[in-house]
């Protein structure tokens, strides 16, 4: 990889935030974040400061990152404030990022009709806005709205615009397909002519998916000599989607040869970077997505299947290991077991492939995921399976039995109230015996109480959990079609203050479902405990 330095950066958290269904908590945020950090992103934007509750909270918590720029976005002040006077501005100079990033117009019919000002004021507003920014944060970038649109109506006046911020010290300035209908000839020819003005080493690109286009115009930009790229993982976006990071990445790695913040080793995470972000909105990864799907490389039965064993670079245009995928044989057991193995690998775990419990435990993953286990992404289940199959988990505890009860009713004060309360029998080594211990409690909702009362009979013996708490919690319904009957997935998500981990639960019961996620939560916290000391 020879080729010039691209520089990536993520708009997930607040691009993606715009997509139809999807609604970032901020645990989601805080993982996502931490998670583009550790791939090696140059740029991690986390939302706009001042636009609503939850951008709040987290910028007044931050994720610790320790690569990427944790940037904060917003707008040019407005007209008729100054930069010290405008609200919207002020908050998001003021949340503590190391750069900011904001968007102006420079399209001369917006300014002259959405903003309705001078278009030299709107100048004004560029250099004024980029100059604070610069000042209060380090590093200003400067996002240019529906600058190929502007471009095409009016390229003196787009490109006074980019002169404005690059006047005021914008390290970044960042051409926009704002609405997705530029087409890549388009833009791989505007981008060239900007770029006689302004370095290419100071331009990106972002861009819009409303014609399919995004990706291949996000690489016509940096043939033309952008150097930015921003994005979303797995194409996130309002309407059609923004730039797809994770078909970019590989494209400017593997096909173009460009260098990245993201080595090589690193590249190998990026199917699982991908499913991460899909298990945190709770829905279905696609399995036809270019590079990180489930069937990026599949090859069915016949004389392809034989082809491609022989001779894998004639059917597949990278080696799927290289993005951390894995090549399907569809009626092939052995594409199941090379998963397995690579998945073991990644945890630490070296094994034999000819061992014989490496094929029952392959057997054991097939079955388990006909019936609705994802371990993609609950890598703490998985580990545990694993762990099992070979004899390295012991049993620390032991379920005999419990119960929930809810209870809703009306109160003394005329109040509608929810209770939940558990019991749970669980039979825990004490003392060199083993001990059947009996523990209530009530919680809010049934997993929270059931929660409590197994802790409860489990901290005496393993102190390790006090400080376990469980911080998000998704539930899918897999066979839809069977109404209330219908089996459900629960995946939880767990921390001990420094780690994070995820589990999986699957059955017709959802607080059946819970309970085996929330055991394995408690099993990994125990086993890692052990292994430390």
């Amino acid at each position: 990889m020879s080729g010039e330095r691209i520089f990536l950066y993520d708009t997930t958290l607040r691009d993606g935030a715009q997509t139809q269904g999807v609604d970032f908590s901020v645990a989601d945020k805080t993982a996502i974040a931490e998670a583009l950090d550790r791939f090696g992103f140059d740029y991690v934007e986390g939302g706009w400061p001042g636009a609503n509750p939850t951008d709040d909270a987290f910028f007044a918590a931050p994720p610790t990152l320790s690569r990427a720029t944790f940037t904060a976005f917003g707008m040019t002040r407005r007209s008729g404030r100054s930069t010290a006077n405008d609200p919207g501005l002020s908050a998001v100079l003021g949340a503590g990022t190391r750069a900011v990033c904001l968007v102006g117009k420079t399209w001369d019919f917006h300014v002259d009709v959405a903003l309705a000002v001078p278009r030299e004021e709107n100048l004004e507003l560029i250099r004024d806005s980029v100059a604070a920014a610069r000042e209060r944060a380090g590093e200003a970038l400067f996002d240019a709205e529906h600058f190929f649109d502007g471009y095409k109506a009016n390229p003196d006046y787009a490109l006074a615009c980019l002169a404005a911020a690059d006047a005021a010290g914008a390290r970044w300035i960042v051409l926009c397909d704002t609405n997705g209908g530029t087409l890549p000839h388009e833009v791989e020819r505007i981008v060239a002519e900007v770029a006689k003005r302004i370095p290419g080493d100071r331009l990106g690109i972002h861009t819009h998916d409303d014609t399919g286009n995004a990706v291949a115009n996000s690489l016509a930009a940096v043939r033309a000599g952008a150097r930015m790229v921003q994005g979303t993982l797995n194409g996130l976006g309002e309407r059609c989607g923004n730039a797809n990071l994770v078909t970019l990445l590989p494209s400017l790695m593997l096909k173009m040869g460009h260098r990245t913040g993201v080595t090589e080793e690193g590249l190998r995470g990026l199917t699982r970077l991908s499913r991460l972000l899909d298990e945190r909105l709770n829905r279905p990864a696609d399995r036809h997505a270019p590079y990180v799907g489930e069937s990026a490389f599949a090859h069915k039965g016949g004389l392809h299947v034989s082809a491609v064993e022989k001779d894998p670079a004639s059917y597949e245009h990278v080696d799927p290991a290289a993005v951390g995928n894995a090549r399907v044989i569809v009626v092939s057991d052995q594409a199941g077991r090379s998963n397995v193995l690579a998945r073991l690998r990644e945890i630490g775990v070296e094994v034999d492939p000819r061992h014989p419990k490496v094929g029952d435990l392959v057997d054991v993953v097939k079955r388990l995921e006909f019936e609705g286990y994802a371990y993609d992404g609950a890598e703490a289940s998985f580990e545990l399976l694993a762990r099992r199959a070979l004899g390295d988990v012991p049993e620390y505890f032991r379920l005999a039995s419990f119960r929930v009860i809810d209870e809703r009713r009306w109160n003394a004060r005329g109040e509608l109230v929810t209770l939940s309360e558990a019991t749970i029998k669980v039979d825990v080594p004490l003392g060199g015996e083993t001990k059947r211990t009996m523990t209530v409690a009530e919680g809010n909702g049934p997993v929270n109480a059931l929660d409590t009362a197994l802790r409860h009979a489990l901290l005496p013996v393993f102190p390790m959990l006090e400080n376990l708490r469980l911080v998000d919690y998704k539930v899918r319904i897999l066979t839809p079609n069977d109404g209330t009957r219908a089996v459900t997935r629960v995946m939880i998500e767990s921390t001990d203050g420094t780690r994070r981990w995820r589990t999986i639960g699957v059955s017709a019961n959802v607080i059946d479902a819970s309970y085996n996620a929330l055991h394995d939560s408690l099993t990994w916290r125990i086993f890692h405990a052990g292994r430390a000391t």
